[in-house]
């Protein structure tokens, strides 16, 4: 195990006395917050979302982050996750993360009835660490930060645990399954989705409440648990970080897509984009270019690479590129939660053109302040309409722009808390109650 000094030795010391008295009266709850993977550096949607939610937290609560990883132990990564969450604690599992162990693991677990994509995050020592926490009562609530955090919880949850859902995870298997067209892939797709569906039906049943990211999210859940234990928490966006620059100079006819480009669905959506959408475009407009911007692109992105098609790969500012860019699509037909990179090119006075699968949960409008397509023609149609109408690409732009700004952070992770407040007094006044009726 890996841990930080001072982090530990709080925890430590709590739990030598677990009779010790709750905090959060004064306004102070005592959170853990289980994340899978590494939290930085920060590159996809949800460890963003995970980050600033965690930021906002800590400034009124006493937060524990607990952050398990596979591989060798990485001190320099515990360093940087210290400067900023000085209660961190790391559980470094030991289990290889190569592509070699990840494969021999999947077909280990084939006959198992947990989905893979879940399974493979088991760890004892996790699962150790969070049962003595849990016995001891050394917390006031705790945070699944999604399902790859939930296999370790314990069964009987001791303290009000709370699953943090980014996106509806069986859903985006089932458009997996849906649109796949290789014969190889489709049915190990519709094999995951079903494992995935009874998984997740579970885990969301067996949590004291559940935070999804969209109302969308939450009537597909609400089909396995009362709608009363769901509460909708919106994404949000770092307006100090993504804002309009008059002074940043717009490359004509540059088109770009944003995101981590090792996500199945991110490859998906610019396969479809390169092959069904763009020649639309340059047909219209041979002098534009597509941008691909995002980290680890996959071969099946970096074949797209030409004179009208540039793949990026990480790069040290995403800002930096949105502001160069006229028109932001995101062509997604899988997903689920929301699409930060929405509202992070909105915030930063862009146009967006998306499919509705890459908008959906998001409070955006049609007309106003985005562009919805679901074919190819209307999609290409779209963004040819605004390369060549800046008047009308201006006004989305204005729109799109106050519209993001209502998601700061800080609202966001102020809402989150009060959720966490609500679950923690409703297991005071539950435990009350029980106690006056014996």
């Amino acid at each position: 195990m890996c841990g930080y000094r001072r982090g530990w030795e709080r925890l430590r010391l709590a739990l030598g006395n677990s009779q010790s008295k709750t905090v959060w009266g004064a306004g102070r709850l005592r959170i853990v917050w289980v994340k899978a993977n590494k939290l930085l550096p920060l590159h996809s949607g949800g460890d963003i979302r995970s980050y600033n939610i965690l930021c906002q937290l800590a400034k009124d609560h006493a937060v524990t982050l607990l952050s398990y990883y596979d591989g060798s132990p990485d001190p320099a990564y515990e360093q940087e996750l210290a400067k900023h969450f000085p209660e961190a604690v790391c559980v470094c599992t030991g289990k290889s993360d190569s592509r070699f162990a990840r494969a021999v693991d999947f077909l280990r677990r084939v006959p198992h009835p947990a989905p893979f994509s879940v399974a493979r995050f088991t760890s004892s020592k996790v699962r150790a660490q969070l049962r003595n926490w849990f016995d001891a009562g050394v917390f006031d609530v705790a945070v699944c930060d999604f399902l790859d955090a939930a296999v370790n919880f314990p069964l009987n949850l001791r303290i009000p645990s709370v699953l943090f859902q980014h996106n509806v995870e069986s859903e985006i298997w089932r458009r997996h399954a849906l649109t796949e067209t290789n014969p190889l892939k489709k049915p190990v797709y519709q094999v995951e989705f079903r494992k995935m569906l009874d998984y997740e039906q579970t885990a969301v049943g067996r949590f004291h409440h559940v935070v999804a990211v969209s109302e969308h999210d939450r009537d597909l859940m609400k089909r396995w648990v009362a709608e009363s234990r769901i509460t909708v928490v919106p994404t949000g966006v770092d307006l100090q970080q993504y804002r309009p620059d008059a002074n940043a100079r717009e490359l004509e006819g540059l088109v770009a897509f944003v995101g981590a480009m090792d996500w199945e669905p991110n490859v998906d959506a610019v396969e479809y984009f390169c092959n069904e959408i763009w020649p639309l475009v340059l047909a219209e407009i041979p002098s534009a270019r597509f941008r691909i911007v995002g980290r680890n692109p996959d071969r099946r992105v970096q074949r797209f690479a030409s004179n009208s098609v540039e793949v990026t790969g990480r790069v040290a500012s995403v800002v930096d590129h949105l502001r160069q860019t006229a028109v932001v699509v995101v062509p997604l037909r899988v997903g689920g939660g929301t699409r930060l990179k929405i509202y992070e090119a909105m915030a930063t006075g862009k146009a967006v053109v998306s499919t509705t699968v890459g908008a959906e949960g998001l409070d955006v409008h049609e007309g106003r302040d985005i562009i919805l397509a679901d074919t190819s023609r209307s999609f290409a149609d779209a963004i040819i309409t605004l390369l060549r109408d800046s008047a009308l690409r201006r006004r989305l732009e204005q729109s799109a722009s106050e519209l993001a700004a209502q998601y700061d952070w800080s609202s966001i992770g102020r809402r989150f808390g009060q959720v966490l407040e609500g679950v923690a007094r409703q297991a005071i006044a539950s435990t009350e109650s029980y106690q006056v009726a014996g």
